[in-house]
């Protein structure tokens, strides 16, 4: 595998969209990033991140775009995102959606990772970009920004729905472009930011979206973890051990031996590879723990000492402890808080 890992033809597609809509020529600007033009007729297909960061930087080029990648945005469907774009479309709030993204992204493509921040009454979602191309790193992360807020928008049905910011480290394209990008987004930009983050406030991710199906979802889910199975992700250990976590604390099991097994390897074996990362089990584990336990509390009704028992934890009070340290409030008080936002959110967002 590259050093940029794959990328699915569905985000690939995306871009050709924008390219024909622009009439340019499509099949050329893939021909020079090594690619065929029925390539975009795959549906479970992946290209090299290599040539899909090179057709990019095509596209750039011909365009001579600074805003391209905000552009491409328009272009963003629900099979843009795979899988996940419909294990999203199943959920029941958007917050339930955002919760998605960084245990399944992976099947996206390998651009980027997500990480979910709580900034008091702000959520954070900061993504790294793996792609380093001069031209083409802005033009990815402004693409995936512009595809996350007009997706979001279609998924809730409220098409005002705005971030409170969106911090990008880019540069500013110029002052005449600028505009842009708060016509599209609704809300104040930050160039030359120290991070690429686009911050929501918390009672949005109580919005209700279009079509709920619990039954679908989870059925999609477990198809998306045996596909993120298949995927080659040597160059992504850690989001490989949080999937097993996951897939293991459906049943209450949070053993690092059989997360080690899962993935075909010693538990030392694991443990050393996760040091050189710069992490440890103990801290993925909190972190899908934490996830997981923030979705049960929204979106179920299920009693708290079954949150607990279902996430590993041997006696209620510790969840209470874990939990109220990364959130500091208690489980009962984050479930009343979520459920007071989404009962005061209207349907159009006010």
């Amino acid at each position: 595998m590259s050093v940029l890992g794959t990328a699915s033809v569905a985000a690939l597609r995306q871009y050709a969209r924008y390219a024909d809509a622009l009439g340019m020529p499509t099949a050329e600007l893939l021909g020079r990033a090594g690619l065929a033009p029925d390539i975009l007729n795959s549906n479970d297909g992946r290209v090299n991140g290599e040539q899909f960061q090179t057709f990019i930087r095509a596209l750039a080029e011909t365009t001579s775009n600074p805003i391209l990648g905000l552009e491409t945005g328009d272009y963003v469907q629900p099979g843009s995102y795979s899988v996940l774009g419909y294990i999203t479309m199943s959920c029941a709030t958007l917050g339930e959606a955002v919760a998605r993204i960084a245990p399944f992204e992976k099947l996206v493509g390998d651009m980027g990772t997500t990480a979910l921040q709580m900034k008091g009454e702000e959520i954070a979602l900061v993504w790294h970009c793996n792609f380093q191309d001069a031209v083409v790193r802005p033009q990815v992360v402004d693409n995936v920004f512009a595809s996350w807020i007009n997706y979001a928008r279609w998924l809730a049905d409220v098409p005002q729905a705005a971030p409170s910011s969106v911090r990008l480290q880019r540069p500013s394209p110029g002052v005449e472009y600028e505009k842009a990008y708060a016509e599209r987004w609704g809300c104040p930009v930050t160039f030359g930011a120290g991070e690429d983050a686009v911050i929501l406030p918390q009672s949005l991710l109580a919005t209700r979206l279009r079509q709920p199906d619990p039954l679908l979802r989870k059925t999609l889910e477990a198809h998306a973890l045996s596909q993120l199975a298949m995927l080659d992700s040597d160059t992504d250990l850690t989001s490989q051990v949080k999937q097993s976590i996951q897939k293991q604390l459906t049943e209450g099991i949070t053993r690092q031996d059989m997360i080690a097994e899962d993935l075909g390897m010693t538990s030392r074996t694991l443990q050393r590879k996760l040091s050189q990362e710069g992490v440890s089990y103990q801290k993925l584990l909190d972190e899908v723990r934490q996830q997981m336990a923030e979705d049960y509390l929204r979106n179920t009704a299920m009693a708290i000492p079954d949150i607990a028992l279902r996430l590993g934890y041997s006696e209620t009070t510790s969840f209470h402890r874990k939990f109220k340290a990364a959130t500091g409030q208690t489980p009962g008080d984050f479930r009343k808080q979520s459920r007071k936002r989404s009962r005061g959110l209207s349907p159009h967002g006010d």
